[in-house]
């Protein structure tokens, strides 16, 4: 299971993941996934947890990032991880898009599941 070597933003389709936040997954194989999320002010990523590891970039936008106990305004620039099964989840304060970053790779993304 892998994307192809060369993707093309304007011509990966956008998935809706919940009302305010699309996605577009980028390259992937077994070991690792990126995905770019865009998010409307006000849209939420609730609070989950998975077995990935996940880094996350914040290309534009500004966030309110909760991982586990912890909370922190991230604008452009700034970054999180988030360890194997921690609680994480993000408030967008300002439109913005985050660049996901999973490993190993979202079988559920590539299924349509959240």
């Amino acid at each position: 299971m892998q994307s192809a070597p060369f993707l093309f933003g304007k011509e990966i389709k956008h998935e809706m993941v919940d009302e305010g936040i699309t996605r577009q997954i980028l390259g992937f194989n077994n070991q690792i996934m990126m995905v770019k999320v865009y998010f409307e002010e006000g849209s939420q990523g609730y609070v989950h947890d998975h077995f990935h590891s996940q880094v996350a970039y914040v290309e534009r936008g500004e966030f309110e990032v909760t991982v586990g106990n912890e909370t922190k305004t991230l604008t452009a620039g700034d970054c999180f991880f988030m360890e194997p099964n921690i609680a994480h989840g993000a408030i967008c304060k300002q439109s913005g898009v985050l660049i996901d970053v999973f490993s190993p790779v979202r079988e559920d993304f590539l299924k349509g599941g959240e």
